[in-house]
């Protein structure tokens, strides 16, 4: 029975990151696909550029946290020592670092502070 579920986790580990990983892929095609056909309608370059790194930082953001995710499942429920602990822990730390330095780019400011300010 445990084989059962740590091949049940393994594959819903799999799946989740295949899906962060079309989640980044497509918000980069998206937002470049958009950029050329706002190219083509001669829109401002600053603008388009700053709307083309906002696509990109959200679908990275969207997409990393799916594959933390996928990292947590397949360390708690496949292989679960204290080195695949450790090593999703720098992971998640990582993950989380980018994911708030994107968001001061994009936003200019932390994800805790008040939108208002």
């Amino acid at each position: 029975m445990d084989d059962f579920l740590a091949d049940v986790a393994a594959w819903c580990a799999v799946v989740i990151e295949a899906i962060g990983i079309g989640t980044i892929a497509l918000f980069a095609l998206y937002a470049l696909f958009n950029a050329v056909l706002r190219l083509l309608k001669r829109e401002s370059l600053d603008l388009i550029f700053q709307e083309l790194r906002q696509l990109l930082g959200r679908g990275i953001l969207l997409g990393l946290e799916f594959l933390i995710a996928s990292d947590i499942i397949y360390t708690v429920a496949v292989e679960l020592t204290f080195e695949t602990i450790g090593v999703l822990a720098i992971v998640v730390l990582i993950r989380t670092f980018l994911s708030f330095t994107l968001e001061v780019e994009m936003y200019g400011k932390w994800p805790w502070q008040d939108k208002r300010e």
